[in-house]
């Protein structure tokens, strides 16, 4: 086998992507649209460069302004972020990102991302408080003698999971927590590290793509751009079965030929032998019998990520709540597990340690969006794709637009952030060429599901690192889906328009 070249650590990737933003800002002219909001009483906030203003609680301010927001979606805080008022855009005094704003990026994009690193910590914690019972080993040594031979099923059943729980209700970094639990069985069934990452990461990812009824991408977006959120339902309904088995049909083939061929594995190719941070499981004593203690366990593991699903799903939960399950989860595990303090303490610290790395990336990441918004370009990117857009006829207008929101996803990764900044503009752009609004939605969360696959400022170089796998592998092993997902979108946007 050839020699591995080093490959650059995801951290240092992040920074270059950061240098990049900070230089775009003394290239691309500084500009801001006016926004609004509602405020803590009965009015709106008004934002422009001259400074804030409180305008009346209306419709008739609204439908003034050319926003084609219903008032109620603000009254009932499905609106809750400042909206982009359409033409509105003006060029602003520049603020050129330097050095210094360079360096203190990352720094920021950490404290601003404080809720999903903790989130990230606690859930080390309690995964180490778990492996150090044993009870991990032996209830995935039980899982792999009930699936040996069986593997297949298992990508099959997960991947619609994990899919599914993208499309309903925006699952994203919860997925980090199931890494532990799953790669040591994909390993055990001669699968290689790429395998895990494209049903767990690759799994939510395509559900968002596809989004059925995610409050955070459809509804927000279809709130922004006024319409109905349910209108375009089927169209994505139907997306996302096809896309899914096309993923499923995708991940199967790919892990049957590293089974069948272990230096078929692209991690092998292009890594070499890496290490699993997660061993794989032996299964010498398969038939051993699970005592009381090992059954109580696993049922509060399992049942805390169920608990915490339940919560988001019907409760609202975020970061917060879900990370108060994994720490009263790990209190609880101690207790059943009958540990002394300081080997509890130990334990969870030493759980958080090893996922610090994750974190990191995690924060840095944000710092590319810190850096585009304080050097005032990111509605100047919009502007000016706008405007180059807009006079072309439906069919390569919409296709162009796919392209744009995937271009708009290296630097916004927020789905709820990217909606009402860009739907109040696009979607009145939209109606001036006989587009229809389910499409503009439709374009936004295509183009964010495939750039979501590989945009280092999303969750695919936290996913990578949980795993030890280089990101050039990932896109060795995830481009020719790409390919396939952006022909399918492409399909289905020009089908739209006529629908």
């Amino acid at each position: 086998m050839k020699k591995v070249k080093s490959i650059p650590s995801p951290i240092t990737i992040l920074m270059v992507i950061i240098v990049i933003a900070a230089l775009a800002t003394w290239l691309i002219p500084a500009g801001k649209y006016n926004t609004i909001a509602k405020a803590e009483g009965d009015y709106f906030t008004l934002r422009t460069s001259k400074g804030d203003t409180s305008l009346p609680f209306n419709q008739h301010l609204l439908d003034s302004l050319q926003i084609k927001i219903p008032l109620e979606k603000f009254a009932n805080g499905a609106i809750f972020k400042p909206v982009s008022i359409p033409g509105s855009y003006q060029k602003v005094a520049p603020k050129k990102q330097g050095f210094i704003e360079v360096l203190q990026a990352p720094l920021r994009g950490i404290i601003d991302t404080i809720e999903t690193i903790l989130f990230v910590l606690v859930i080390g914690g309690f995964i180490q408080i778990f492996n150090a019972s044993g009870s991990m080993t032996k209830g995935l040594t039980a899982l792999s003698t009930t699936m040996k031979g069986k593997e297949k099923w298992l990508i099959i059943i997960l991947t619609f999971l994990f899919s599914f729980g993208g499309s309903s209700y925006g699952m994203a970094e919860e997925g980090l927590v199931f890494y532990p639990i799953m790669v040591p069985i994909f390993l055990a069934a001669g699968f290689d590290l790429i395998v895990p990452v494209a049903v767990i990461f690759a799994g939510t990812q395509l559900g968002t793509l596809s989004s059925i009824t995610n409050p955070f991408s459809t509804i927000t977006a279809s709130n922004a751009a006024g319409i109905n959120w349910t209108d375009g339902i089927i169209e994505r309904s139907i997306l996302f079965v096809l896309s899914t088995l096309f993923t499923v049909w995708y991940i199967v083939r790919y892990a049957n030929k590293v089974k069948k061929d272990p230096t078929q594995s692209l991690v092998y190719k292009i890594d070499g032998n890496i290490t699993s941070p997660f061993s794989a499981i032996n299964t010498t004593n398969s038939n051993e019998k699970l005592d009381v203690k090992t059954k109580l366990s696993l049922a509060l593991f399992f049942g805390s990520f169920l608990f915490m699903i339940y919560g988001v799903i019907f409760k609202g939960w975020y970061f917060i709540e879900m990370t108060a399950v994994f720490l009263a989860a790990s209190i609880l595990l101690a207790i059943i597990l009958r540990l002394k303090e300081k080997e509890f303490i130990d334990n969870f610290i030493n759980g958080a340690k090893d996922l610090l790395g994750v974190a990191f990336i995690i924060g840095v990441a944000r710092g590319v969006t810190i850096i585009l918004n304080e050097g005032q370009i990111s509605d100047s990117i919009l502007f000016y794709s706008a405007k180059m857009v807009g006079g072309f006829p439906p069919v390569l207008f919409i296709l162009i637009l796919l392209a744009m929101f995937m271009v708009f996803t290296l630097f916004i990764s927020s789905s709820s952030g990217m909606a009402v900044l860009t739907m109040p503009i696009i979607g009145a752009l939209a109606i001036l060429v006989n587009i229809p609004g389910k499409e503009v939605v439709n374009a936004y969360l295509f183009g964010m599901g495939i750039m979501g696959f590989i945009t280092p400022t999303g969750l695919i170089l936290p996913s990578l690192a949980m795993v030890n796998v280089s990101f050039k592998a990932w896109m060795k092993f995830i481009t020719p889906l790409l390919i396939m997902l952006f022909i399918l979108c492409a399909v289905f946007l020009v089908a739209g328009l006529y629908w």
